[in-house]
């Protein structure tokens, strides 16, 4: 494999860096000059649909599995034999023996695992629940920005000079992402460009769209002329037959895809400094998994993707990254303890969280609530105990350097860290507009 060396990247697409480099200059504008750049990688990860976390982190001791055993008899994840949950040290609980990946990187360290987590509002809807918690603003919708442009726009460590902060793996820009017209959405690598006819013509039509989109400055005309920018720049240094170092294979689907192309964006150095990818499917109503074993199925599938697609990423990027990258999975709440009638789970209240780096404070975190029926909320679904934003929060104060909670998450206070990632406590601060002041080049 032949790797892009920064100097050649820097002359395989000068023009296009010329173009940025006066744009991301204006961060430094609020910047602070006291404080050091912060380097820092945050990837976000979010399981669309529901995990069911019950499954992915089952009891396996205690009066916990009882209940479960009893509330679950056709979705059981069994503590004997090859499809046994892997145990998580002496907790009575254990990993869905399809996350053997990550129970590697569990054992190393590398993975805190958050039980009970999510919001204290009562919404089982798919749309209201991710909105509240990708703008940043449980209970609320009204919101011109999510929480990652906030801190984007509030964070005064950022380094003067990005050529690409902000990278959502997908077709559409994430509710986190929104507001943040320097966030760069993609596909794939390979397929970012313009598509139609000879390369002759794709050419003249990108010329023909810059000069376009550079006549104006309004909010189109900088979007156009960022999706431009990029566009060259990936084009300039993408390598369609890319090899993950250190052994990494990613899973073969769109989602190993994505880990693997944020993993070259990382290595390219171009400043990316936030990255969101989707992992969907995860609404579980019926055959989630196969008659009788709740370790084998659809559900299992999807939490090999999860767990082979974070292993490799961990693995690809272990030559001198994982000190710099935080990985956070989420998802917008659980499933409720008894399964249904059609081998299924149907919406719930309490999910987990997972915090994969080289920084984490690896292990078993959070307050768990039981899963008796008077310990469940409304006595049918796991109970949320730790509220998502402390989990972010720590992240954006000990990894990011981001003390600005009040413009991040307004509303939010009380903030302590529950001890997930290593870093320096920063004193948070609780002022900040809510609809979110956005500095120059985020407008």
């Amino acid at each position: 494999m032949t790797k892009t060396s920064r100097r050649g990247f820097m002359v395989g697409c000068s023009s296009a860096i010329a173009a940025m480099a006066g744009a991301r200059l204006n961060f430094a504008a609020f910047a602070n000059p006291e404080l050091e750049p912060n380097q820092e990688i945050m990837v976000v990860i979010f399981l669309r649909g529901a995990c069911d976390v019950i499954n992915f982190i089952p009891p396996i001791g205690g009066i916990d599995r009882g209940h479960y055993e009893t509330a679950r008899p056709d979705l059981l994840i069994p503590t004997v034999g090859v499809d046994a949950a892997l145990p998580l040290g002496l907790h009575p609980f254990g990993l869905h023996p399809a996350a053997a990946s990550l129970h590697d990187l569990y054992q190393d360290g590398k993975l805190a695992i958050v039980q009970a987590t999510g919001m204290h509002e009562d919404t089982r809807s798919h749309f209201d629940a991710m909105a509240f918690m990708e703008l940043g603003t449980p209970g609320s919708k009204s919101s011109s920005s999510g929480w990652l442009s906030r801190h984007l726009s509030s964070a005064q460590n950022l380094p003067p000079t990005m050529i690409m902060p902000a990278m959502a793996m997908g077709n559409l820009q994430p509710t986190s992402l929104i507001g943040n017209y320097d966030t760069v959405g993609m596909s794939s690598p390979g397929s970012f460009n313009l598509s139609t006819g000879p390369y002759s013509w794709r050419s003249a039509q990108r010329l023909a769209l810059r000069q376009l989109y550079e006549l104006g400055a309004s909010d189109l005309h900088l979007s156009g002329v960022q999706a431009l920018n990029a566009a060259d720049i990936v084009e300039a240094n993408y390598n369609s037959s890319y090899v993950p170092e250190n052994g990494a294979v990613y899973p073969d689907n769109s989602f190993g895809d994505q880990l693997e192309n944020i993993a070259q964006m990382v290595k390219l150095q171009l400043g990316l400094q936030l990255a969101t990818v989707d992992l969907g499917g995860w609404d579980t109503h019926e055959s989630q998994s196969d008659y009788g074993n709740g370790a084998t199925g659809y559900f299992a599938g999807l939490v090999q993707t999860l767990s082979d697609g974070l292993a490799a990423l961990y693995l690809d990027l272990d030559s001198g990254y994982t000190q710099r990258l935080t990985v956070v999975v989420m998802s917008e709440f659980g499933r409720r303890l008894r399964g249904n009638d059609d081998r299924g789970t149907d919406h719930g209240h309490g999910s987990m969280m997972l915090v994969m780096s080289g920084n984490a404070i690896g292990g078993l975190h959070g307050t768990w609530p039981g899963l008796h029926q008077d310990q469940l909320y409304d006595r049918n679904d796991l109970a949320v105990t730790t509220d998502y934003r402390q989990i972010l929060s720590e992240i954006l104060i000990r990894r990011m350097g981001n003390p600005q909670l009040g413009t991040v998450f307004p509303g939010y206070q009380n903030y302590t860290p529950l001890g997930v990632v290593q870093g320096k406590d920063l004193e948070p601060i609780y002022t900040g507009a809510h609809s979110v002041y956005l500095p120059t080049i985020m407008r």
